[in-house]
């Protein structure tokens, strides 16, 4: 049986954060989520909207942070969901910036530690759920799933999610 095209990419993805991050829990010299994410050709989405937003500084910055990455799929979801081009969304630093923060969590939450149907306090300010089938419900009831996790960074974790989570309108 073929093994569908999503699954390849998935794990490819995760693959890349985790050599990026140096691979295993014994390698101290991981790298930062920010540059984690730019050796991690499925979240150059992200990136760009990290840097459009001015955020690449904070998200280098020692942490601890957990950050909930969504995939250039899940952007390109959002994309078309609000009717915007990436132009348009990147040019909006307010919008990106309360989305971004919205997908950042100030604590390093690996997958074991994630408090279960609790709400869970962003950097934004608002808070969203994970249930125990480890997907996210934001505060509109969006539902995302989270796809990869534990890609340890030097100043926290990420997350690969698929879907953007959206902070309360």
């Amino acid at each position: 049986m073929p093994i569908p095209r999503r699954t390849v990419l998935l794990a490819s993805a995760a693959a890349g954060l985790l050599a990026a991050c140096g691979g295993g829990d014994d390698e101290p010299d991981r790298a930062n989520i920010v540059a984690t994410a730019q050796a991690t050709p499925d979240l150059s989405i992200l990136v760009e909207a990290v840097v459009a937003a001015g955020l690449a500084e904070a998200l280098s910055a020692p942490g601890p942070l957990t950050v909930f990455a969504p995939t250039n799929a899940a952007f390109a979801s959002l994309l078309s969901e609000l009717h915007l081009s990436k132009e348009a969304l990147l040019a909006n630093k307010t919008l990106l910036t309360a989305v971004l923060t919205y997908h950042v969590v100030p604590a390093r939450v690996l997958k074991a530690d994630v408090p279960l149907n609790t709400p869970i306090a962003t950097l934004q300010g608002a808070t969203f759920t994970v249930g125990a089938d480890l997907r996210i419900t934001d505060s509109r009831g969006r539902s995302a799933g989270i796809v990869a996790t534990d890609i340890l960074c030097s100043n926290g974790v990420v997350h690969v999610i698929d879907k953007v989570i959206l902070p309360p309108a």
